[in-house]
């Protein structure tokens, strides 16, 4: 009991030191660039930021189990060229949609398959997938004759991607909300979010106790690659043209957003608020580099150097269990 109270009060902890690093670079980004508080910039910023939360809240949500999925970049990235293919050779936008969900839950079915039911390790699992479906985007870029798809969409074809709500808000904005919403009920309120927590913790003993492992893991990467591929329909309309190599190491986006928000890549602890501010830490420092002109193999390397420190925090969570 006293272990499990001074975790709570460290994940607490943690939180408000995540709360304080948002803080931090807030203030150096108003001092360093007078463009940082402008409405504009911070559109942009939760922009940035949506495609990273909306995959990651089912994604934390299934790394509280001890899994993970790799593939989530390449899965945008297949769904959005298959969206924009289907619609320039007449599809309409709706069925279209439908059809780029629908292979995103394959996607993530054939990622259940192989960890949920073969065991296999995660890591080599959908890293199999990362590269298939990357490799299908670009056949799929060839099949219609050149290196992307830009020239011949339909004229509605970026309405979904750029509409707004109350004429001001993006629509893609709001559905972040809804995803955090709803994850953070899930996790909160729901068996899968208990289940998960319990599979995370003790897999055998979560087994023996009557709950369907596989089923659970099953599903959370079937949620994962929807949001992956619904992410790819929103990405690509928002932009109104679909390259194979969108999203290219977003996957490490996801997990350094989920690690530094205190979710355990070992399972069992985490949450949907800490992975928020994880996302909010990543996309801060990325619009403050693009806002300072900071070079982009400069860029690169603070990527990584964030993910160092959150496998570093992952650790130290660890060490404190």
């Amino acid at each position: 009991m006293a272990a499990n109270q001074a975790r709570f009060h460290f994940i607490d902890l943690q939180k408000i030191v995540l709360l304080g690093v948002i803080a931090a670079l807030g203030i150096a980004l108003t001092i360093l660039s007078p463009q940082f508080l402008q409405v504009r910039n911070f559109t942009n910023l939760f922009l940035q930021v949506a495609v990273i939360v909306i995959i990651a809240s089912a994604a934390n949500l299934l790394m509280i189990t001890g899994h993970f999925d790799l593939s989530v970049g390449s899965v945008l990235a297949f769904c959005a060229i298959l969206h924009a293919f289907l619609t320039k050779h007449g599809l309409p936008i709706g069925a279209s949609v439908a059809v780029a969900c629908i292979a995103a839950i394959f996607w993530g079915g054939i990622n259940a398959l192989t960890v949920g039911v073969l065991k296999i390790t995660p890591v080599i699992a959908t890293m199999g997938t990362m590269y298939a479906a990357r490799g299908f985007a670009f056949l799929i870029a060839r099949w219609d004759g050149g290196a992307n798809i830009s020239a011949g969409l339909p004229t509605n074809f970026t309405s979904f991607g750029r509409a707004m709500v109350f004429g001001q808000i993006p629509l893609v904005i709001i559905l972040m909300a809804v995803a955090i919403a709803a994850f953070w009920f899930v996790e909160r309120k729901t068996v899968l979010g208990r289940y998960s927590f319990a599979i995370g913790g003790n897999r055998s003993a979560s087994a023996l106790s009557g709950i369907n492992v596989v089923g659970i893991i099953s599903v959370l990467y079937i949620m994962v690659g929807l949001l992956a591929g619904f992410s790819g329909v929103l990405q690509v309309s928002r932009v109104g043209s679909a390259f194979p190599n969108i999203a290219e190491g977003l996957e490490f986006d996801v997990v350094v957003a989920i690690v530094l928000g205190g979710t355990s890549m070992m399972g069992g602890e985490g949450s949907t608020f800490g992975m928020v501010l994880g996302a909010l830490i990543v996309g801060l420092a990325a619009n403050g580099l693009n806002l300072l002109s900071v070079p982009y193999f400069y860029q690169e390397i603070s990527k990584g150097l964030l993910l160092v420190v959150a496998l570093f925090v992952d650790k130290v969570i660890r060490n404190r269990g």
